[in-house]
């Protein structure tokens, strides 16, 4: 809703903006609506779930059932909409086409496609002013697929726009490798989509190497291995940054959801079975380019690897903050997140069990009626659930409309998760057996692959 200078509404009166149309923006709105609230959903891609759709070909280690919000499922059921087999798994595409597309349509005007974000500001008051502040509206800066300006007045902000559009580099201290993007045509930062012809000819018959240890790094070793039984020639390497444990390979059958537990079980037959290789304490200083063209990865330490042909980055992903420059948010200085969130998710301390679910108390910044929610509110933190954004936006929408009993309530039971092995445990191979949780036993060591000798440590 843009407002004249000539109408002033209340603040109540405006709509609440909800910053990108994925899963847990679509439901925030749903929520919003069931609340009496009119929301304003802005989405710079052209369909709901741009983001989800990059991935159309992955399948969800969640099923249908957790990954449908309650409050949106109210707004499709009217409209003849058949809710999908609750216990079968949805890839990114049905996600999208089944569910998230559906949704947007049935909120019709109050989502906008094609409508990117560039700043988020209190009307009239920089971050630096304090008089009145908490006062005046916000006003959001968009600029639209055609390419104009407008301006967007709203009593609340709710940036669910994720973090898909700002991958990790492949450089150990968080910054790009030397010579990373000089390689750029031969790295990528996305599970491949083996199916797409195109796609499938650039990793057929070739040496690819695989960066990461977690779900996304698994899928790409599980799909290489799938490729290399077809097409004589194909390999991965797998690089990690820390030795191969008992844990590096997820929950397998103690996870209690099944199918990510699975997909680190073919991962390990990736490997055993010779598809994959390992180099470990890998930390990877620099790309090389050869004579042949080929790029050559090398770690910290010196070691050099043998050349590959491509290279698949999958280090996680990182929030952009910069349309937020003008409002105050609160963040942990590690993990970009909200601060009272942060020590419930951070891997350097979690190495068993859940993050608790939580609402409007762990999600407010020092900027009232701004949220971070979604993938975007753990930052640089993995292993968030839909589930988990859902509860997220409830809550917030509950304090939104006034009712804090609501909004504190926990309404949401997750499921353990069954993996062990905390990020910040890998150059301290000893405190692996002794880190608390008790879900798995002491992590054996293993040899393995390509490099120094794997150690206890997590993945």
């Amino acid at each position: 809703m843009a407002v004249s200078i000539n109408s002033v509404p209340t603040t109540d009166q405006l709509p609440v903006v909800v910053i990108g149309a994925g899963p847990i923006g679509l439901a925030a709105a749903a929520h919003l609506v069931e609340r009496g609230i009119e929301p304003l959903v802005l989405e710079a891609g052209p369909a709901a779930g741009s983001a989800v759709r990059d991935w159309s070909h992955v399948r969800l280690f969640s099923t249908w059932g957790e990954v449908i919000d309650p409050s949106a499922e109210k707004l499709l059921a009217p409209t003849g909409w058949v809710r999908p087999d609750g216990a079968t798994y949805p890839t990114g595409g049905d996600w999208a086409d089944k569910y998230l597309q559906p949704l947007a349509d049935v909120l019709d005007d109050k989502v906008r496609f094609g409508a990117q974000v560039t700043g988020v500001a209190r009307a009239g008051r920089d971050r630096i002013v304090d008089s009145g502040r908490d006062e005046q509206p916000f006003t959001v800066h968009v600029t639209t697929a055609d390419g104009q300006e407008e301006r967007i007045t709203a009593r609340a902000v709710i940036d669910a726009s994720g973090t898909w559009s700002v991958p990790s580099p492949i450089g150990a201290d968080g910054l790009p490798a030397l010579g990373e993007k000089a390689a750029a045509e031969q790295i990528s930062y996305r599970v491949p989509d083996l199916k797409d012809p195109a796609v499938r000819a650039r990793f057929a018959g070739r040496r690819t190497a695989v960066v990461g240890s977690g779900a996304s790094a698994f899928t790409a070793l599980a799909y290489l291995a799938e490729l290399a039984k077809e097409e004589p020639g194909t390999h991965a390497v797998w690089i990690l940054r820390r030795g191969i444990g008992a844990s590096t390979y997820g929950g397998g059958e103690a996870d209690q959801l099944p199918a990510r537990g699975a997909l680190g079980l073919r991962a390990k037959a990736a490997v055993e079975d010779g598809y994959a290789s390992a180099a470990t304490g890998f930390r990877t200083e620099a790309v090389e380019r050869g004579a042949d063209g080929r790029l050559v990865l090398v770690a910290e330490d010196g070691r050099r690897l043998d050349p590959v042909d491509e290279v698949i980055v999958l280090t996680g992903f990182r929030p952009d903050l910069s349309f937020l420059s003008e409002v105050r948010l609160g963040l942990d200085e590690r993990l970009e997140a909200p601060t009272a969130l942060a020590p419930l998710i951070d891997p350097n301390v979690h190495s068993c069990g859940t993050v608790y679910p939580h609402g409007v108390n762990e999600l407010s910044h020092p900027e009232k009626d701004v949220y971070l929610v979604g993938m975007k509110s753990y930052g640089r933190a993995p292993t968030f659930l839909a589930m988990t954004g859902y509860e997220q936006v409830r809550s917030i929408a509950a304090a939104i409309a006034g009712d804090q009993e609501a909004a504190e309530r926990i309404e949401l039971t997750l499921p353990e998760t069954g993996v062990c092995g905390g990020a910040g445990l890998f150059d301290e191979p000893e405190n692996a057996e002794q880190s608390g949780g008790g879900c798995c036993a002491a992590p054996s060591t293993l040899q393995i692959g390509i490099g120094a000798p794997a150690s206890s440590g997590g993945c």
